[in-house]
């Protein structure tokens, strides 16, 4: 099977010059239909939109093949962090694809999204026969999946899928993957003149950080452990009435991350209860309107599983297959653990036995972000080996 380098560079700065940050994926959506169907496949979009606030829902195609042999599902995000308004796309003379530096090049994950795209061309071009093809280019992936969790997987008839979303060469497959829960803590206090009179108030950015202050961070044990947002105060002389606090855990052990999660809870709520309320100012407190339903010294404290962990045996057939075909193109074929979320943590927990390709893309999530022109051929040529291996 032969590539068209041409076609497939073109292909890639015609999609990565469309605005499509999360939420905001409507034009990438119509682009992506249009080549879809143009691949022969038929085509549908689900509300997904309707129920997270977006502007469009996910993709869905299918490609009917020979019964006799195995149907695959593939899957990429249409998708990117901020900054990704306004791309610019440029490509030096040893074949490194950058943005300008204004923004994220878009490469997560439209390296992934043109492979498929070409190595399904490829497939078509060489006359080979093929089992069915399913595709899911999903939506808002990088806010922990939220498209695809409401995806209808009634549909999906694939016992294995290959997600082209991992930092890398082609040729490492992530069969591993943490579970992440993230939380939010909001202590209340009581706000009073800090000049004036600062013993009438109640610090809640102090219980607030002498909770934080007790919550090791960083690689703890087989976890990640991370504050990433305080939300406190309207001015210096004023005692911080709330704080708000939010922050995330990860592990490849989901109760692990469950259990951490409600451990931190207990030391918020424990240090925001240390807050001391003087009896003077009770009466006054209780009159106080942004108070009404709720007490001093008190925290509320949420979580959500945004990503269940998954482990994907080495002996699978998706992983076999996957090995099989990196040999034939003299590819790594390492089955690796990431730390990262994906689509595919979904995919295993309805049943499906997938595992996360990479595919050529690196320094994700920054506007250093970049590709290579070799690794997204490379990319293309794995799908199209992944869809004809015998």
């Amino acid at each position: 099977m032969n590539i068209n380098k041409e076609r497939i560079v073109k292909e890639f700065v015609e999609l990565a010059s469309i605005d499509s940050e999360s939420y905001n994926e409507r034009e990438m959506a119509d682009a992506l239909t249009l080549k879809l169907q143009e691949l022969g496949f038929e085509v549908e979009e689900d509300c997904v939109d309707d129920i997270i606030g977006g502007t469009a829902g996910n993709l869905y195609a299918f490609l009917q093949g020979d019964s006799n042999k195995e149907s695959i599902l593939l899957s990429g995000h249409m998708d990117t962090v901020k900054p990704g308004i306004g791309k610019v796309v440029n490509i030096d003379g040893d074949g490194k694809i950058t943005s300008d530096g204004n923004t994220v090049l878009g490469g997560d994950d439209l390296s992934g999204v043109v492979a498929i795209l070409e190595g399904i061309r490829m497939v078509k071009e060489s006359g080979q026969s093929v089992g069915d093809i399913e595709i899911i280019f999903s939506v808002c992936e990088e806010q922990h999946g939220k498209g695809v969790a409401n995806f209808d997987f009634d549909k999906i008839q694939s016992k294995m899928a290959y997600a082209l979303d991992l930092s890398g060469p082609p040729g490492d497959a992530a069969v591993k993957a943490p579970s992440i829960v993230s939380f939010t803590a909001n202590v209340l206090g009581k706000a009073a003149h800090a000049g004036f009179e600062p013993e009438k108030g109640l610090n809640a950015l102090k219980a607030a950080a002498n909770a934080i202050a007790r919550i090791d961070q960083g690689h703890v044990g087989g976890m990640t452990v991370n504050i990433g947002k305080i939300q406190s105060g309207h001015a210096t002389n004023i005692v911080t009435e709330e704080c708000f606090v939010a922050g995330e855990v990860r592990s490849f052990n989901h109760d692990e991350a469950v259990n951490e999660v409600k451990r931190i809870g207990e030391i918020f709520k424990e240090e925001a209860a240390k807050l001391v309320l003087d009896k003077d100012v009770q009466s006054e407190m209780e009159k106080s309107e942004s108070l009404i339903g709720r007490k001093q010294g008190e925290c509320q404290f949420d979580y959500e599983v945004n990503i269940r962990a998954f482990d994907i045996p080495g002996d699978r057939e998706v992983c076999k297959r996957f090995k099989k075909a990196c040999s034939n193109l003299d590819l790594k074929g390492d089955l690796v653990s990431t730390h990262g979320g994906s689509d595919n943590a979904f995919f295993v927990e309805k049943g499906i036995d997938g595992i996360v390709l990479s595919c050529g893309m690196y320094n994700v999530h920054s506007v250093t972000e970049y590709s290579y022109v070799d690794d997204l051929i490379k990319g293309a040529e794995l799908v199209a080996e992944l869809l004809t291996i015998e």
